[in-house]
């Protein structure tokens, strides 16, 4: 983290300085810029990448680096007004539309400006991040017999065989294919168990990159809701009966954005109901392993008491990683295997290998389970942190359940309050908010707020986002604001 942080503040000085150099001429040797900036010459050399990357220093090896020739001025712009309607000829009939919405997903894909606390994160802040066990199973992985050839197209036998034994129950390696990070894994998925147009049954609220998916795929959601106890097992019985759908997503451990758990009495139920209906159960399992402290013993995979195909499980490393460490797990028993590992071949390949061995290198180190154990203290101290600072700062923001598990809390907006108003609001408070509305497949029963705490460096910048949220509910919901702040 020190170290990438000197990489920034380099590259900036020296930004500042290249006015001082004609175009072509030469930049102070690496000796001379270690010795003036007092950075290690690693520092200096990535500062000097960066700047070749973004077309303001050229380096030569033996030579040094050297200011870019100034651009020249660019080309006139074409016209692409054909392309509107060549995107767009026929466009009624497709049973798959062309044009996908991408903004539920960008929302917590997308980085904020410098200064705004990221309540809309969903990954786990640098500082949380095992970088320096990634880095050291990735240089060990590279230096494997074979890491940089060709994989199994299903994966690493040994990393297919690790997965299986995390799902537990009767599932094996076989069952097992390894995918491109989770969402990777639920868009084969969805691609393999429905045809354009079919009905597909999913939890509502749930995650927008999952509705985005279905949608892409020309399938239409279906909202069946949660409530703390997670599906509400008659509700999925009457949405089979009335939609004849053969697919139902969930996430039955901290659902997202709920942090529900399904209850132990609506496990059998859920899967019963699928069976009796002839449909599939993608059981999305993302953050089995960013589990609170507090938890207790976690409930199995869905999968794990499936022995009838019912469940197509997704499992990923990535949440509890880092968004780049994208390796992911689909397991599926019967037929359905072979079509998700067809599309999975036509659409990928395979997962790059050196990735997969880093992977087995990283959970099979000590450095794994210490670093599960650091997450799992510190998510329920932020966890902590924020609920606490929600309930003293912002009573009217109803928090309707607290999870034990996963990165953000799901709240309830007081009627009447319009979501863009307060998430622009907020913005300009300096916080980045998720709005509830894109977690939504049909109409919202009322206005909500998902406030992610992982992606923020500590308990100070939450206290700190929450500060400024309430500054932005003070300006959209003054009287109501004013009322219920306590003195």
């Amino acid at each position: 983290m020190q170290e990438r942080s000197s990489v920034t503040d380099l590259v900036e000085r020296l930004r500042q300085e290249l006015d001082r150099y004609s175009p072509g001429g030469k930049l102070p040797s690496s000796r001379v810029l270690v010795d003036r900036f007092r950075v290690s010459p690693v520092t200096v050399s990535r500062a000097l990448a960066q700047l070749a990357a973004e077309g303001l220093v050229v380096t030569r090896p033996g030579a040094g680096a050297f200011r870019a020739q100034a651009r020249t001025t660019a080309a006139a712009a074409g016209d692409t007004s054909w392309q509107e309607v060549a995107l767009s000829a026929d466009g009624a009939a497709d049973l798959v539309p062309r044009s996908v919405d991408a903004s539920g997903v960008l929302v917590s894909l997308a980085a904020p400006a410098p200064g705004v606390v990221e309540f809309n994160g969903g990954y786990l802040h640098p500082t949380l991040q095992p970088e320096r066990a990634m880095s050291a199973a990735l240089a060990r992985a590279g230096r494997r017999p074979g890491a940089w050839g060709r994989p199994p197209t299903e994966g690493l036998p040994e990393l297919r065989e690790w997965f299986a034994r995390n799902i537990g129950g009767a599932v094996t390696a076989a069952e097992v294919l390894i995918t491109a990070g989770g969402q990777s894994a639920l868009t084969t998925a969805l691609r393999a168990l429905a045809p354009p147009g079919a009905p597909v049954l999913v939890e509502s609220p749930t995650y927008p990159g999952m509705l985005a998916i279905a949608r892409s795929a020309g399938l239409r959601p279906v909202p069946v809701p949660v409530d703390p106890d997670g599906v509400k097992p008659a509700l999925l019985a009457d949405a089979f009966r009335a939609t004849g759908a053969r697919v139902f997503v969930c996430q039955p451990l901290f659902q997202n954005p709920t942090g529900a758990v399904l209850a132990p009495q609506r496990r059998g139920e859920v899967l019963r109901i699928a069976r009796e209906a002839g449909a599939f159960v993608v059981e999305d399992d993302f953050v089995r392993r960013l589990v609170h402290e507090d938890a207790g013993p976690l409930p199995r995979p869905l999968a794990a008491d499936d022995p009838d195909g019912v469940v197509v499980h997704v499992s990923s490393l990535t949440k509890a990683t880092s968004p780049s460490f994208r390796v992911s797990a689909l397991a599926a028993r019967g037929p359905v295997l072979e079509r998700l590992r067809a599309i999975q071949i036509v659409d990928t390949f395979f997962v790059p290998r050196p990735l997969q061995e880093a992977a087995l290198e990283l959970v099979g180190s000590p450095a794994w389970p210490r670093h599960l154990r650091t997450i799992s203290a510190e998510l329920k101290t932020r966890r902590d942190t924020m609920t606490t600072a929600l309930r003293l700062d912002l009573p009217e923001l109803a928090l309707p359940h607290i999870p034990s598990g996963g990165y953000h809390l799901w709240l309830r907006l007081p009627d009447g309050t319009d979501e863009t108003a307060l998430t622009a609001a907020a913005l300009r408070a300096g916080v980045a908010i998720t709005p509830g509305r894109p977690y939504f497949s049909a109409e919202p029963p009322a206005g909500h707020l998902r406030l992610s705490f992982a992606a923020v460096a500590g308990a100070g910048e939450i206290a700190e986002g929450v500060r400024r949220l309430r500054t932005a509910c003070d300006e959209v919901l003054p009287v109501k604001s004013a009322r219920l702040r306590p003195p």
